[in-house]
């Protein structure tokens, strides 16, 4: 009986700091937003300079993210950081796909 109290107790622990560590509507959000740049490319409102961009500064919202739950936790600081940086990176990709820049279309 003791042994499972104390497997029990060690699951409930695991599973409580696995649920602090969690950003889902984080990755959500990167999620919509790398389908938007995908989108941008592939009709070619974003330049080629713009998407290297723009795939460089998800690359920066995701280690920061990895950064964040490397200790288990994201405290609220965290939380408010990364989504300050999802805002931002968010408002980059609206404002590139629909500034006048278009991607050259290929001459035969």
């Amino acid at each position: 009986m003791k042994k499972f109290t104390t497997l029990a107790l060690i699951i409930s622990v695991t599973m409580s700091t696995l649920s602090f560590a969690e950003t889902p509507l984080l990755d959500e959000r990167q999620h919509n937003q790398k389908h938007r740049i995908g989108q941008g490319i592939k009709s070619g409102e974003l330049t080629a300079r713009e998407s290297k961009h723009l795939i460089k500064d998800q690359r920066q919202l995701h280690k920061m993210e990895r950064k964040a739950k490397s200790d288990g936790v994201v405290t609220r600081k965290e939380r408010a950081r990364l989504q300050h940086k999802a805002n931002k990176e968010s408002a980059k990709i609206a404002r590139n796909k629909h500034d006048r820049q278009k991607r050259a279309k290929a001459r035969n």
